[in-house]
């Protein structure tokens, strides 16, 4: 039985099944503890650009500084990695955050191959977006109409999944606030310090724009 002080709601993730076709992944409708969404939400960083952002580059609420530090804990990698069946012990993970989403998001592809496991975790509440902004488990490259299961963006939605050359995902175009933790586990300490960089200096470059276009507004 789970702490009855996790965010996290441990119990029904590990209940939770792996679905092995197209490639495997499982769905998690409530993965967040219901009694304390609202104060998740509030908690999350602003955010108005698109991108992911690492951790470093934001400020938030000290609930959310407690849900990161539950994902990134060995719980949860414990779960995962009997859910499919990998030895996680020595692979290092990465987090980073979206807040926004942009026209050109959600294109399909396929996660890098640094990367052994992708978690999702959504936290947007009253979500009414029936088709738009919902992430698609795909049966090929490129047709999005072409899906195994579509993941609504709604607060305490989780999916993971196993990445292989063929993790084919996106959604169909959706602007504006969409968030969600995108949690990942890598193959090795090189390829966190490559991602970290790369989010970084992609988050520094949004803030330089930002700053610039105010400026001159």
């Amino acid at each position: 039985m789970q702490n009855t002080d996790n965010l996290l709601n441990l119990d029904a993730i590990a209940k939770a099944s792996v679905v092995g076709n197209p490639y495997p992944y499982m769905v998690v409708s409530n993965a967040l503890r219901e009694e304390f969404m609202a104060d998740l939400v509030r908690d999350f960083p602003a955010i108005q650009q698109g991108g992911s952002f690492p951790l470093s580059e934001l400020q938030y609420g000290s609930l959310f500084a407690k849900l990161v530090q539950e994902m990134q804990d060995f719980p949860l990698k414990e779960i995962i990695a009997q859910k499919f069946e990998m030895d996680l012990t020595n692979r290092p993970a990465i987090l980073t955050v979206r807040g926004f989403s942009r026209e050109k998001d959600g294109r399909i592809h396929t996660d890098s191959k640094s990367k052994l496991i992708t978690v999702l975790l959504y936290l947007n509440p009253d979500w009414q977006h029936q088709e738009s902004g919902n992430l698609r488990i795909l049966h090929n490259e490129s047709d999005l109409d072409n899906y195994a299961a579509e993941i609504p963006s709604t607060a305490g939605t989780m999916l993971i999944f196993k990445v292989t050359d063929n993790c084919w995902h996106g959604y169909k175009p959706f602007v504006g606030t969409r968030r969600s933790i995108q949690l990942n586990y890598l193959v090795d300490s090189a390829s966190v310090n490559k991602q970290l960089s790369r989010h970084g200096l992609s988050a520094k470059l949004k803030q330089l724009k930002s700053l610039f276009s105010a400026r001159y507004e």
